[in-house]
């Protein structure tokens, strides 16, 4: 009977430390198998078969390898179902990319075993952040430009750029058991694509277990839309790792991003990015603002260095919100960065940063010049807020922040 006890409580203990866990959790280490953290090196087949122009009837991508020429669109309400180890190769000279246009939809589901991959149609080696274009889908859920609908700057085509809409529950698809890598490629002076493109996405499309490495720009760039995202995976790359705007109501939960100090763009470069509108002229006071909810989220500085490119884990810009359970933010000159209008006054107080912990971090809460915003500040570590403010240092924190080897990123 004593044995039973002792291993009721001991199961108890451990259910209860699951579900206290910050960061990134699981009984198991979900990063195993799927991912990638060396993909220059990594071998690919040469392509059997050229993608290019319009896919306008339901198409099925078997387990094989297959070039992106220029940009293919999948329209004309069309389904693209890609199974389990098909690798999508974007080509370097015609800037390689995918476009599933409003209406249509992607079936990407792979395996823990067996991912799909898209990535540069360079060899080992030659690879390099920026090669081809990168994967971008759109949908007709609620954006807060006026009139609810836009054009891409992504894309100068009339009949398969445009995105928003009203449909909040819209179904763009699946993205599972994912990776994405090289992304990025310059369009003209002022533009590069991103990794994975979200504009204006629903809440029956399903984005998790995607990792976007080594993009030249932002790894996730996610404009309005109402949706969830799961168990993501954002590592080493230059501009934001996730950048919200125009509405966007999302929630991101079990996910990890991963920077080195030494990458990044030249215009400053975050982990989270959050902002309500680019132009306010142009936003739609009847529309909704954008709210970002992240829940057991791992944001780290993986390596030291004196002069970080990366200063803050994450701006909120005016009229945007944020909310944060059970997160960690590790290595930071600043963990969050509030422009003027949400340090004048008490308006910091509309954010809700719960049960987090800050660790390594030089300030807590700055403005946009990295100046410490000390009533800020004190008002996010009362103990009401179940905000610990520690210096344990990356190598103290994880089972194991090594990245050349099977890293695991759950608190030890």
């Amino acid at each position: 009977m004593k044995i039973k006890i002792v291993l009721f409580a001991l199961f108890v203990l451990t259910a209860t430390n699951a579900q206290n866990q910050k960061g990134v959790t699981g009984d198991t280490n979900w990063f195993n198998n799927w991912t990638n953290f060396k993909p220059k090196t990594a071998e690919y087949g040469a392509p059997s078969r050229i993608l290019t122009g319009v896919i306008s009837e339901n198409t099925t991508l078997k387990k094989g390898t297959y070039l992106l020429m220029g940009t293919v669109y999948v329209a004309n309400n069309t389904t693209l179902t890609i199974e389990p180890g098909a690798v999508l190769r974007g080509d370097f000279d015609t800037n390689g990319t995918l476009v599933v246009t409003k209406g249509s939809r992607i079936m990407a589901e792979g395996t823990v075993t067996d991912p799909i991959v898209f990535t540069s149609s360079k060899g080992a080696m030659d690879r390099k952040p920026g090669d081809w274009g990168g994967v971008i889908i759109y949908g007709d859920a609620p954006l807060n430009r006026i009139g609810g609908v836009i054009s891409s700057i992504y894309d100068t085509n009339p009949l398969y750029n445009l995105f928003g809409g009203t449909n909040a529950d819209s179904d763009s698809g699946s993205l599972k058991y994912v990776r994405i890598e090289f992304a990025g490629k310059k369009i003209n002076e002022k533009t590069m694509l991103n990794g994975l493109t979200l504009g204006a996405v629903g809440k029956k499309t399903k984005i998790e277990y995607v990792q976007v490495s080594l993009a030249k720009d932002d790894a996730f760039e996610i404009i309005g839309g109402e949706f969830d995202l799961n168990n993501i995976i954002s590592f080493n790359n230059a501009d934001d790792d996730f950048d919200f705007s125009m509405g966007t109501l999302c929630t991101m939960n079990n996910s990890i991003a991963i920077r080195s100090p030494f990458i990044s763009d030249n215009t400053r470069s975050r982990c989270f990015e959050i902002d309500t509108y680019d132009k306010v002229e142009y936003f739609d006071p009847m529309k909704k603002k954008t709210l970002v909810k992240l829940n057991n989220v791992t944001l780290v500085m993986n390596e030291q260095g004196n002069m970080s490119l990366v200063k803050e884990a994450i701006s909120v810009k005016s009229d945007s919100f944020l909310e944060m359970n059970k997160c960690l933010v590790v290595g930071f000159s600043s963990f969050l960065a509030l422009d003027d209008k949400y340090l004048t006054g008490d308006n910091f107080k509309k954010l809700k940063i719960y049960n987090t912990t800050i660790d390594s971090c030089t300030e807590v809460i700055t403005n946009e010049n990295l100046f410490k915003a000390e009533t800020a500040t004190n008002w996010f570590t009362q103990p009401d807020k179940l905000v610990t403010v520690s210096r344990d240092g990356i190598m103290n924190l994880f089972k194991n922040n090594d990245v050349k080897k099977k890293p695991d990123f759950r608190l030890k």
